[in-house]
C-alpha cells in the first residue's frame, strides 16, 4: 500500500481549484466554461474536506462534501434547463448577449 503524503493531495486540490478559477477569469463569452469552472472549483474543495477529515479523523468533512455535491448537482441542472430553455429562444448562449437582456 502507498502512503501519500498530505502534501501531494493538497497541491493537487489547489492546482484544480486554480483552473477553475482561470476558467472564470479567462472566459468571458461561453456560459458553459463557466458553469464547468465553477463545478471544478466546488469538487477541489470537497476534496479538501474529504483530505483533512481523513487526516484529523472527522466526520464532519463528509457531511460538508455531502452538502456541497448536493448544492452542486442542483445549480447544475437548474443552469442547464435554464440554459437550454435560452437557447431555444434566442440560438445563442452567449454571456455577453444573454446581460443585455432587459425583460
Amino acid at each position: 500500500m502507498v502512503i501519500l503524503n498530505i502534501n501531494y493531495i493538497l497541491s493537487i486540490a489547489i492546482t484544480l481549484f486554480l483552473i477553475g478559477v482561470l476558467g472564470l477569469v479567462l472566459n468571458r463569452k461561453n456560459i458553459l466554461i463557466t458553469l464547468m469552472s465553477i463545478e471544478l472549483m466546488l469538487l477541489a474543495i470537497n476534496l479538501n474536506f474529504i483530505i483533512f477529515s481523513i487526516y484529523l479523523d472527522d466526520l464532519t468533512g463528509y457531511v460538508f462534501v455531502l452538502f456541497i455535491l448536493t448544492i452542486a448537482a442542483a445549480e447544475s441542472a437548474i443552469g442547464l434547463a435554464i440554459l437550454t430553455i435560452y437557447y431555444r429562444l434566442k440560438n445563442n448562449i452567449r454571456i455577453d448577449k444573454i446581460k443585455n437582456i432587459k425583460s
